[in-house]
């Protein structure tokens, strides 16, 4: 397969700016960056895995699948098909707790997945230890392993469980991001998302909201009196969120993603 027949066969299969993709596939059947790729003629010796690779995109295979890893914040996260893929959106959260909190010396994260929120805020509070908690074992040995790899091992500590029962304690800061997506919505998504990403870390019952109903009341007992809560939420899922909050928590803001859309709620004891 040569690349232009590679680039025309992941445009016919859907492949937004498909020759950019078939680069970066060709880089990675080469082992090199794609910062590295100075031409794109396919040698012989790398013919068969870049086929493979083509054949794996062209079937909608998230591309962060088949490179093994992407980036999110500061950090450089394995990614596998046990957890979301890390997404630009979820760093409005990173955004919102630099904002908001303060003398942070202990965070949590529920259903940490790769680690991504957990680690990024570690980076940003170097005084601070975290513990992340998913009740996917392969996800919570994953996020282990990207502490370990962007060194922050020392820091972090993750567990398997359910994430509204399996700690106790108090904690400067708690992110979140459950799954929110209306189970009528899921065949709308794209389907890197529908066919690849866990569906369990996506569907929340018939409205998006029912992980919100279960760990809201949780929050009060998990913050320290000057701790917040930041939970990402879909597309005009603010106001229910407000609606849901127990009385022992204030709404502080609703920070907006870089495309404008509500993205991260910021909850504060009341």
């Amino acid at each position: 397969m040569t690349f232009a027949e590679a680039a025309r066969h992941l445009a016919d299969a859907g492949i937004e700016d498909a020759a950019r993709e078939a680069r970066h596939l060709l880089a990675l059947a080469l082992g090199i960056p794609l910062r590295s790729l100075t031409a794109t003629d396919v040698p012989p010796d790398a013919a068969g895995r870049f086929a493979g690779l083509v054949t794996r995109r062209a079937a909608r295979e998230p591309m962060a699948y088949i490179a093994g890893h992407t980036g999110f914040w500061t950090l450089d996260l394995e990614v596998s098909p046990a957890t979301l893929i890390p997404r630009a959106d979820s760093e409005t959260l990173i955004e919102a707790a630099r904002a908001h909190a303060r003398d942070v010396r202990r965070i949590l994260d529920l259903g940490t997945g790769t680690g991504a929120l957990l680690l990024a805020a570690l980076a940003e509070f170097p005084d601070a230890f975290g513990i992340g908690i998913d009740l996917v074992p392969e996800a919570a040995a994953l996020a282990a392993r990207n502490a370990r790899r962007n060194r922050l091992a020392d820091r972090s500590a993750f567990l398997a469980g359910d994430w509204d029962t399996a700690l106790a304690g108090r904690f400067d800061l708690v992110l979140i991001n459950p799954p929110y997506i209306a189970q009528a919505d899921i065949p709308a998504l794209m389907p890197e998302v529908r066919n690849h990403e866990p569906l369990t870390a996506l569907a929340a019952g018939a409205d998006g909201l029912d992980a919100y109903r279960l760990l809201l009341p949780r929050l009060p007992a998990l913050l320290a009196r000057h701790g917040i809560a930041v939970l990402e939420i879909g597309q005009n899922q603010g106001a229910d969120i407000a609606t849901l909050a127990p009385l022992e928590l204030s709404l502080v803001e609703i920070h907006r993603d870089l495309g404008g859309i509500p993205r991260a709620v910021v909850l504060a004891p009341a």
